[in-house]
Formats: structure tokens, sequence, C-alpha cells
């Protein structure tokens, strides 16, 4: 399955659509308004399912790597990520801004696979300023993504940012979350599944 993009018009996430998530308030005052994401939409259905495209840039948010803005879904349903180019992390979390119950990382390359479970409101960083990442995603046609929490809450419960001092790249915790697990790590897989009734 391949598409032209250059023939397709993207919905554009911009810097100033981001204002209440972005990590770094004192760059943001300054920052340019540019495109910082590129969603090309419904651009395959299949069975109730939509087939999306994200393209997310390689920029650093002041010190943080770029992301998208983060979202639940409206219903009770899941999504199915694949990495086409690059490689991205894909942050996942159960709960609101008095307790996350559970919150996870996956770190996926090319080909790799991504399942958000059902009930998880979850972010897609780009860990790199220097190589775009792509990824496509299977989800409910007429699901739509709902903001407010991480709009309130200013982001995800972990960004992650070049850390003040070292210059490494890391996780830290978002203060604004009342209770906030220690994040754990899972492995994508390597394929996506074949039947994939449990989105719906």
């Amino acid at each position: 399955m391949e598409f032209d993009l250059t023939k397709i018009t993207p919905d554009v996430r911009k810097l100033s659509d981001m204002k209440n998530v972005v990590y770094d308030k004192e760059w943001f005052k300054t920052a340019k308004d540019c495109g910082l994401y590129y969603m090309y939409r419904m651009l395959k259905e299949n069975n109730g399912l939509r087939y999306d495209i994200t393209v997310v840039v390689a920029k650093m948010l002041g010190n943080e790597f770029n992301k998208t803005k983060g979202h639940n879904h409206a219903g009770f349903y899941g999504e199915v990520y694949m990495v086409l180019e690059g490689e991205g992390f894909y942050l996942f979390q159960k709960g609101d801004g008095n307790k996350i119950e559970d919150v996870c990382a996956v770190k996926a390359k090319k080909g790799d696979v991504i399942i958000i479970p059902a009930g998880y409101g979850h972010v897609t960083i780009n860990p790199s300023d220097t190589k775009e990442l792509k990824t496509a995603n299977w989800l409910k046609k007429e699901d739509k993504g709902n903001f407010s929490l991480f709009e309130k809450m200013q982001g995800a419960c972990y960004y992650y940012i070049l850390q003040p001092g070292s210059g490494q790249a890391g996780w830290i915790k978002n203060e604004n979350y009342k209770s906030v697990p220690p994040l754990r790590f899972e492995k994508p897989l390597k394929s996506v599944p074949e039947d994939l009734n449990f989105l719906k």
C-alpha cells in the first residue's frame, strides 16, 4: 500500500496548537509558529476502520523532542500503529489527572507495530532532531481524538527531553499529575495482527 503524499492535502498541527502541552514554556514564548506534524487521514477504509499516515518532523521544541498533541479516544477503542520511516516512541497512559494507573513506552523503528490498548490515551514522539518519523495507523473510522486531558494537564504524564546540564535524552515526570507510576517499557510487535476486530 503506497500513497503519493505530495498529492494529498494533510491536516497540519502547528506549534500554536500545542501551547498547552509543550514542556519548555520559556522557549515557547518566543518561538515562531511552524508545522510540527502532518496528518493524512482516511487514506483507506476497511470493515469500519480507517487508515491514516502521520509525518512528525524532526524538530526540538526547546529542550523537548517533537511529539503529537496527545489524545484519548472518544469511545472505548484501541489503535494499531506501524512505523513506515524513522523511529518513534509511543507513550500510552491509563487514568486521569488525579491518578495514572499505568504508563508505558514502546520504542519502535521501521517495520515495527505498536498496539494502543482501549482505554489508554497516547502520544507519539519523534526522538530525533535530524530524521522525520512517518507512522501509519488503523482505528475505528468515526473515532475522534479527545485532547482535553492532555491540554488540562499540560501534556502526557512523562515528557521526553534533553536533560538540563547533561544534554542526554531522557524521561521526566509531568508534575501536574498527582500520582504517576514508574514508566514501564515494552517491545513492539513485528507484524500487524490479522484480525483487527478488537479495535471496534
